[in-house]
């Protein structure tokens, strides 16, 4: 029995070479532009949790009019994993078009989830973190910590990075590969003393507490806490969350899912209108970004489908531009032979 459709398949190393992250931001910004002016259609993500196993899968549905594609992104988290010299994250992301049902492409929603989280990143450093910001500290030095890094470094003059991380031989691995591939001054930071001189910090762990204490934040600091996805869990310590201006992916998902903000609601230090706006209506022009140098902006993110579909659509369409180019080469040459 034959297929009627032509069913791609892209690989870690075929989405680098198709989206880099200083376009991976661009589609960034125009996912979070729709999802914050009501164009995608994202049902709330299912979360299976599975105790026994430390494992947590999410499905993840969306749709894109604009683009005329369903995405699903199937995504499982087993905290086990590392310490089996396994990754802790697989995923799997599918487009679909969304007129006849015809899947058109599986992608590694591995790589996948690690680049459109980083450009999101991206996109919010670009808009809240200060202009002369140099200094930049990442908490993790697995996949995210990586993307997070070549994000900030796409919109920002950074001259100089700190990766906090346990595990020792990981920081010196992720710090010989991030110095070769950004040519950036990378260090083991030491203590948290080197946070006084961060312009922009990246939180990506899977911390239950505070991954840092708020009086060895620098005044005008950006941070991007990307980590914590689940309500009872944070990185971002509450005495931060409440002098700080706070930026969202989503409100709803943020509400539901976002421990950095759940539990001090919970405590009584912030309430919902803490929440200053959602990042896709402050790229559209419609909520100020950064007020003033000394503010401290938070953009918190729990991830957002759409991220997922948007970069894939953009995958998609790169390689088939790439794919007419290179016929297009051949043709010409095999008619001047």
């Amino acid at each position: 029995m034959s297929l009627l459709f032509n069913l791609r398949f892209f690989t870690a190393e075929d989405i680098k070479r198709v989206l880099p992250m200083h376009e991976a931001i661009k589609v960034a910004k125009e996912a979070f532009i729709q999802l914050s002016s009501g164009q995608a259609v994202v049902p709330p993500r299912t979360h299976l949790e599975i105790p026994e196993y430390k494992t947590t899968t999410l499905i993840m549905p969306s749709y894109l009019p604009k683009c005329k594609q369903i995405g699903l992104k199937v995504i499982s988290l087993c905290d086990d994993n590392p310490r089996k010299g396994l990754p802790l994250v697989y995923a799997l992301m599918f487009v679909l078009d969304v007129s006849t049902g015809v899947p058109l492409a599986v992608m590694d929603g591995s790589y996948l989830t690690a680049l459109r989280t980083g450009a999101a990143s991206g996109a919010a450093t670009d808009v809240l973190a200060r202009q002369d910001a140099q200094v930049a500290a990442i908490f993790g030095a697995g996949i995210q910590g990586r993307t997070q890094l070549e994000a900030i470094v796409a919109v920002r003059p950074i001259k100089k990075a700190y990766i906090f991380e346990l595990d020792a031989e990981i920081a010196k691995k992720y710090i010989n590969e991030m110095r070769e591939k950004l040519l950036l001054d990378i260090e083991i930071a030491e203590s948290s003393q080197v946070l006084r001189q961060a312009d922009i910090i990246c939180t990506v762990t899977t911390s239950g507490s505070p991954v840092f204490v708020d009086r060895d934040l620098k005044p005008g600091v950006h941070i991007n806490a990307v980590g914590s996805y689940k309500p009872h869990v944070r990185e971002i310590p509450g005495e931060t969350v409440v002098r700080a201006k706070i930026v969202v992916d989503h409100r709803d998902s943020s509400l539901s899912e976002a421990g950095d903000l759940i539990i001090p609601m919970q405590q009584g230090l912030i309430d919902k209108k803490n929440i200053q706006a959602e990042i896709g209506e402050i790229l559209a022009g419609l909520k100020p970004g950064r007020s003033s140098e000394s503010e401290i902006t938070l953009f918190k993110s729990v991830g957002n489908a759409v991220q997922d579909l948007t970069a894939a659509s953009q995958v998609l369409s790169n390689a088939e531009k790439m794919k007419n180019a290179y016929h297009t080469i051949n043709k010409l040459s095999h008619n001047c032979s």
